[in-house]
């Protein structure tokens, strides 16, 4: 079997408008603190040496993570939405398929159109249970700023055609599953259609589904199906997200 890593890494980088703070602890830091624990003094480690350890300051949607429907409204198919510790696990594992979608201009929308587009060329017909990743290659701009107004995102139709073929989890490899902030800003100013602000991420307040944003390196998957996904979510007690570790495999490579 054969292992991608499909993540952005988590890091203090310009592509986060929320600041990530990590602060590494030495192992000499952390001598006296370890210390402690046992009684001891510095001087009964290793060379005086403790563990190594880190700190860090985050939102639940920094890195690659995992939105759940709490996220998108406070309440889901008439219900208080699920918060990220209360999903099944099993959504977070499955087929997975690859949607290039690299043709879309900056800003712009993926449509239902686009996505059956997409199916229709590599042949394959959705399932219930499959995790549907849309390629745009706006993984390439992280690490700068302009990562965050990159990339296209996917229209609220789009997502709900989608989730009525089955699909609860799907993932993008840009900041959001929607538009670039100001492509929405851009066609609220245009049109006065407040439905287009956040219109993806609405469509959660019907339908119950998961999306993963800041995925990466699905241009390093050799076929765009036949391959497994694994997604977990970190179980953060009545969060909005939780951050995961992306990974796809190949048994047949």
């Amino acid at each position: 079997m054969k292992f991608f890593d499909l993540n952005v890494p988590l890091e203090d980088s310009p592509s986060e408008p929320l600041p990530v703070k990590v602060q590494h602890q030495t192992h000499e830091q952390s001598a006296e603190q370890m210390a402690g624990f046992f009684d001891a003094t510095v001087a009964d480690l290793p060379n005086g040496l403790g563990w190594g350890n880190d700190m860090i300051s985050l939102i639940t949607h920094a890195g690659t993570h995992v939105d759940a429907p709490w996220h998108y409204y406070p309440t889901c198919e008439g219900k208080k939405a699920r918060t990220i510790d209360e999903l099944p696990l099993e959504w977070f594992y499955g087929d997975g398929v690859v949607l290039d979608m690299q043709h879309k201009e900056q800003g712009g929308l993926i449509t239902t159109e686009d996505v059956q587009a997409a199916l229709a060329k590599i042949n394959y017909t959705l399932k219930a249970g499959d995790i549907v990743l849309v390629q745009t290659d706006t993984d390439k701009m992280w690490g700068k700023a302009e990562y965050f107004n990159s990339g296209a995102g996917v229209s609220g139709p789009a997502t709900r055609w989608l989730i009525d073929q089955g699909i609860k989890v799907m993932g993008i490899d840009t900041w959001g599953w929607d538009q670039p902030f100001w492509a929405q800003k851009e066609r609220f100013k245009a049109t006065g259609d407040k439905s287009v602000i956040w219109e993806a991420h609405r469509v959660g307040r019907d339908k119950e589904y998961c999306q993963i944003e800041k995925l990466a390196n699905l241009d390093l998957l050799p076929r765009p199906f036949g391959f497994k996904i694994s997604c977990f979510p970190v179980k953060v007690k009545g969060g909005s997200a939780g951050w995961t570790r992306v990974v796809a495999m190949f048994e047949d490579l």
